[in-house]
């Protein structure tokens, strides 16, 4: 009897086998990583890098004087803490400039005869241009406007008391939402769909590469070839830029179909932005693969980069809302950069310079992941 039973179910055989587990997952140092790291990752990015109610604002202030009225107004605004003007603008046209850009979310312009107005309770009227390529960043701010505007012209002529009787001193408040005036979510989604869809295959197809060279066999088969590491690395990347080009073309094609997303750019000048941003990926996904052993791993490391850059990159959750730290992290996000150049283009009209410092970033990015790429290539031979 005990030994039918010790046949079937033995402790020793079973922490045999577990001890061989655990020695085995100390050694896969990536798969011990995720399990530790992407939990932390998740703590640390939903407790303290997401915020919905974005405050600190960069917004431009358009006016002709400087009377203690525009002060108020500039003042309480600030108090708010949803705005932070950080640029004086000479003209409109500067400021528009600088919300074509991405500087400035919000533009408030006070007219030169407002003081005026103000003494003769003659309605003064201001004008707020806010940038409503994403709906969520903007609401909270536009929300607080008209009440916080009207208190702080009663508080400066020492009318708090008679705030519900002198109705004709409440500040006329016109608001501009512009880029989406409506406010629709799919304006701002399904461009961001675009660089998403583009990160997550072109960087899990490309970091296994080599992962899979090496475990059919066919990796000696490889290295024998009269090639250089470069012409290697080239000729595993580069099919996949066709794969980019099919994607593309399906999301624009559809986002214009299906949800009526307006094109205002230069279609030529997205898809030289769409390029390097794909030749980034995949070169990305090629340096993954050479620092995988196996193709589990490769995409172990796809989804400890995917994580953040959808988190961080402004695409969920608004890029202004979060701390400072978090920014500077988003910054060294390809998709950060891809998600401002296809908004801007096809909500705004952006030209070359307006995104030029965008596509700029996107380059370095290439040069960045294929000298990694090369370095760990040779590393990986010895």
């Amino acid at each position: 009897m005990r030994k039918s039973l010790s046949s079937i179910f033995s402790f020793g055989r079973l922490g045999a086998l577990l001890m061989k587990e655990f020695i085995q997952m100390r050694r896969d140092r990536i798969t011990f990583a995720m399990m530790l790291g992407v939990p932390l990752m998740q703590l640390l990015l939903f407790g303290y890098a997401i915020n919905n109610d974005p405050k600190g604002l960069p917004a431009a202030l358009v006016a002709t004087s400087n009377d203690r009225f525009t002060r108020a107004i500039v003042s309480a605004l600030q108090v708010t803490d949803y705005y932070r003007f950080d640029h004086v603008a000479e003209s409109a046209t500067e400021a528009e400039e600088l919300m074509a850009r991405g500087d400035v979310l919000f533009i408030v312009t006070i007219p030169s005869d407002f003081a005026r107005r103000v003494e003769r309770n003659d309605y003064p009227t201001l004008l707020i241009e806010a940038d409503a390529t994403d709906p969520a960043a903007a609401s909270g701010a536009i929300s607080t406007l008209s009440t916080v505007a009207t208190q702080a012209l009663l508080r400066e002529q020492g009318m708090q008391a008679e705030a519900r009787e002198n109705e004709r001193n409440q500040v006329q408040i016109v608001v501009h939402r512009r880029y989406n005036p409506e406010g629709i979510s799919q304006y701002n989604i399904v461009p961001g769909l675009l660089g998403v869809i583009l990160q997550m295959t072109m960087v899990m197809m490309t970091s296994m590469a080599l992962t899979r060279e090496t475990e059919r066999g066919t990796m000696e088969n490889l290295l024998a070839m009269p090639a250089s590491p470069a012409e290697i690395m080239l000729g595993k990347v580069l099919p996949y830029l066709v794969v980019g080009a099919v994607q593309v073309a399906v999301v624009l094609t559809a986002s214009k179909l299906l949800f009526n997303v307006p094109f205002m750019g230069s279609l030529s000048l997205l898809l030289s932005a769409v390029l390097a941003f794909v030749l980034a990926l995949v070169l990305l996904g090629y340096s993954i693969s050479t620092m995988s052993r196996t193709q589990m791993q490769a995409m172990q490391l796809t989804f400890f980069f995917f994580l953040p850059s959808i988190l961080l990159s402004g695409f969920m959750f608004p890029y202004r809302g979060m701390p400072g730290w978090a920014q500077s992290f988003g910054e060294i996000l390809p998709l950060t950069h891809f998600l401002r150049i296809i908004r801007a283009v096809m909500l705004k009209g952006a030209d070359f310079q307006a995104i030029a410092a965008e596509v700029t970033a996107l380059i370095i990015f290439i040069f960045a992941f294929a000298g990694l790429a090369l370095f760990r290539f040779r590393r990986t031979l010895d």
